[in-house]
């Protein structure tokens, strides 16, 4: 089982970690890479709790960390429920979250999980795998307005009416329920408008767009990040790394958002932008690890409104 190398690991490093017997929670554990280098500054007096909806994400992650098992807890679960795993769990306060929301090369590379058009699979796309709803029936079931407002907003696809178009005919004659074929359809809309030549693949936007929407991401994300400030003990720290800027714009606002005096009056506390701009991979990362190169990250720490009013 392969999973990808963690991205830009000293950045978040040096953001996150603010004390060594701090308890640190990754949202997005994948295969631990970002976790075993927070368990080797921290071990062993902090704590680290990991948290993924893939079960075989979190079955290859505790072999990993196994030299740490007294000090981290692994738990199968989505993001948007962090607040109550830690209430579960009995912590009101934490020091730091990790978001990283990037695919690991073992989803993208496991034919059953259908979310690369480079092999032939079933279009699936979830990541837990017990929801219902795949990537198959949003194909197959969505009306063609449905489907063209969803690779305008979630994938920014230009041709997005075309693709709709095209999918609503197609499937009348069969359905459509490989990656391969949905890939061929798109392709043939762009060879209509003579384009020919790319720089990504004319299926990627598409395939972003079902990603985000079979799995509910964008929306998981506004909801998460919320939370997550929320659970911050004073100074804590939130980083989180995005790879297209759907994503990105979501966090940017949000921290925005709760940076702002009368959120922070609201909610009794609110952030400190410690990244007014992202934060990119260095070039060095970037030539040795390609994954990296579409990579943002921001970082916010967290203030009680009492702390501002003092300055």
């Amino acid at each position: 089982m392969h999973f990808h190398t963690p991205v830009m690991c000293s950045q978040v490093l040096n953001y996150l970690i603010t004390k060594k017997n701090g308890i640190y929670l990754d949202c997005t554990l994948g295969g631990g890479g970002h976790s075993a280098e927070i368990m080797k500054k921290i071990y062993p007096d902090g704590l680290l709790i990991g948290m993924d909806q893939d079960i075989e994400a979190l079955e290859f992650t505790r072999e990993k960390l196994k030299i740490y098992q007294d000090r981290t807890i692994l738990v199968k679960n989505n993001f948007r429920n962090l607040k109550i795993l830690l209430q579960d769990l009995g912590y009101k306060e934490i020091t730091g979250i990790l978001f990283d929301l990037g695919l690991s090369s073992h989803q993208l590379d496991s034919k059953a999980r259908g979310f690369s058009f480079q092999e032939d699979s079933h279009l699936d796309m979830r990541m837990d795998f017990s929801q219902e709803i795949d990537a198959c029936f949003v194909v197959n079931n969505y009306s063609e307005k449905e489907l063209w407002e969803l690779f305008s907003k979630y994938g920014e696809e230009r041709f997005s009416r075309s693709i709709a178009r095209v999918i609503v005919k197609e499937r009348k004659k069969e359905p459509i329920k490989n990656t391969v074929h949905l890939a061929k359809l798109v392709t043939d809309v762009y060879a209509r408008h003579k384009l020919n030549k790319w720089r990504i693949h004319p299926a990627t936007r598409v395939f972003q767009a079902l990603r985000i929407e079979v799995n509910d991401e964008l929306n998981i994300l506004k909801q998460a990040l919320e939370e997550a400030v929320s659970v911050l003990e004073h100074q804590g720290r939130v980083c989180i790394i995005s790879y297209h800027s759907l994503e990105d714009r979501i966090a940017k606002h949000t921290f925005k958002d709760l940076a702002k005096k009368e959120s922070i009056v609201l909610n009794g506390y609110g952030l400190n932008i410690l990244s007014r701009k992202p934060i990119y991979p260095s070039e060095n990362e970037v030539s040795e690890n390609r994954r990296a190169r579409s990579a943002k990250m921001r970082v916010a720490e967290k203030i009680f409104a009492e702390e501002v009013s003092r300055k």
